[in-house]
């Protein structure tokens, strides 16, 4: 029904050790204290120690990261561009 196109974003966090999310559709950066994923609600940046990706299926829209978890901040677009954007809002 039209849900092929767009999947559900769910998360899940399990005692801040262990996150499985939907709703991936790429995955823009990660290190060991950052994880930044697009999703079907925005980019989300996902903060901690030692943290690392335990599984990855794109086709599914899958994803789970371990580690020590420390904060989840969505944003409309990747840090990067916001920047580039508010930059662009003033200077019109």
């Amino acid at each position: 029904m039209g849900e092929m196109n767009e999947q559900a974003h769910r998360l899940l966090l399990e005692q801040r050790k262990t996150l499985s999310l939907g709703g991936v559709q790429d995955v823009k950066s990660f290190d060991e204290n950052e994880v930044l994923l697009v999703t079907v609600c925005g980019v989300l940046t996902i903060r901690g120690k030692e943290l690392h990706v335990g599984r990855l299926e794109l086709e599914k829209g899958e994803a789970d990261i371990e580690g020590s978890i420390d904060s989840l901040v969505y944003t409309e677009h990747g840090p990067q561009q916001k920047k580039g954007s508010a930059l662009a809002r003033l200077f019109r």
